[in-house]
């Protein structure tokens, strides 16, 4: 696991780019993205280039259940607006959070995963060390599965929504085991709150107490933070 600090998000945003021209050189075909604040530097980068994603292929890590594309909240919808509207790739794959048959839903995105080996996976970490929506307790064998969200996410995501009844109680993601085979992972973290949680996944034990902790056993894993963040490591 490579520890990097940067100064702000904006730089961040700048290396983890940097970093994925490096790999789509070396060949990389498959990118598995995250959603929420932390990667959009990456993406306006991404966005204010000239690079060509439209023989690429993009896996997205998780979507609410119950949102329909077409819904602000969605993650399908805030790919389109921050990503896919400006970088469209020749096949870009989010859960069905409408699906319904939601296990069926988590199989056939299962075999996506299979089909379209993931090259460079983006991954925040939740103040509880969740990647993905795969909350504390999760087993490390865990395939794309249907999570119920535990209080503290639900709580960060209401900022996101009118009502707190509003806030989705479940996602699909894409369990750990699904995330551990990508070929090369880069985990963003900025902020003070998300200095527990990092100094926990680089330094603690391995429990899926703490979700992101399993990355210690990954070869190719970049941790890239703030001063903030990195700021009890």
């Amino acid at each position: 696991m490579k520890v990097i600090t940067i100064k702000n998000q904006e730089e961040g945003g700048k290396l983890v780019f940097a970093l994925l021209k490096e790999k789509l050189a070396a060949g990389a075909k498959t990118l598995g993205l995250a959603t929420g604040s932390t990667p959009l530097t990456f993406y306006k980068e991404i966005v204010n280039s000239q690079l060509d994603l439209s023989e690429l292929t993009s896996i997205n890590l998780d979507e609410y259940v119950g949102l329909s594309a077409s819904n602000p909240q969605s993650y399908a919808y805030f790919m389109q607006q921050h990503f896919f509207a400006a970088k469209p790739f020749k096949n870009s794959f989010l859960p069905n959070g409408m699906a319904a048959d939601l296990q069926a839903e988590t199989q056939r995105y299962e075999e996506l995963i299979a089909k379209y080996p993931i090259d460079f996976q983006i991954l925040g970490i939740g103040r509880n060390g969740h990647i993905g929506f795969n909350e504390p307790g999760t087993a490390f064998d865990s395939t794309t599965h249907v999570v119920d969200l535990s209080p503290s996410t639900i709580e960060a995501n209401s900022r996101f929504f009118d009502k707190p009844e509003d806030v989705p109680t479940q996602a699909i993601s894409m369990g750990i085991a699904s995330i551990m085979k990508s070929k090369t992972i880069v985990l963003m973290a900025y902020g003070e709150e998300k200095a527990d949680a990092v100094n926990r996944m680089v330094n603690g034990p391995i429990t899926e107490d703490l979700p992101a902790s399993i990355l210690q056993k990954h070869p190719d894993v970049v941790v890239v933070v703030d001063e903030a963040a990195a700021s009890k490591l």
